[in-house]
């Protein structure tokens, strides 16, 4: 995988936000792949091996919010990467998984792409090393 084959899953209920997240996503050389909610977005992970980020809005209808869409991918599939990203306080962010990177809305895209272009750098490598 090289960087700009990387696959990002954006998991956000408000349409216009996910459009424009996965503009940015795009823009920046990523694929992305755009969901309403939790529910859809497992969805996609079984049936996909190629996400290796997923960022995620917290609040959202469906079984699981996006903090515990984290929680569940973690457990599930450890090596994905993960954004949470809320317009809301999330008063202690050790309630998010190991490794997870919180962003308070309104974001910088420019902040926000540039962690999530960190992230895949590790996966890239990871991947690299397992090839030699």
């Amino acid at each position: 995988m090289s960087l700009n084959s990387a696959v990002v899953l954006v998991v956000e209920d408000s349409p216009l936000i996910l459009i424009n997240a996965l503009d940015m996503v795009e823009a920046a050389g990523f694929d992305g792949v755009g969901v309403g909610n939790a529910d859809e977005a497992i969805a996609i992970l079984e049936a996909r091996t190629d996400i290796r980020l997923v960022f995620t809005d917290v609040e959202m209808p469906g079984t699981f919010d996006g903090v515990k869409l984290a929680h569940y991918i973690r457990n599930r599939w450890p090596p994905i990467h993960l954004i949470v990203a809320s317009g809301r306080v999330i008063e202690d962010v050790s309630c998010l998984p190991t490794g997870t990177r919180f962003f308070s809305k309104p974001y910088d895209n420019d902040t926000l792409v540039k962690e999530m272009t960190r992230m895949l750098a590790i996966v890239d490598a990871a991947e690299r090393a397992q090839e030699v």
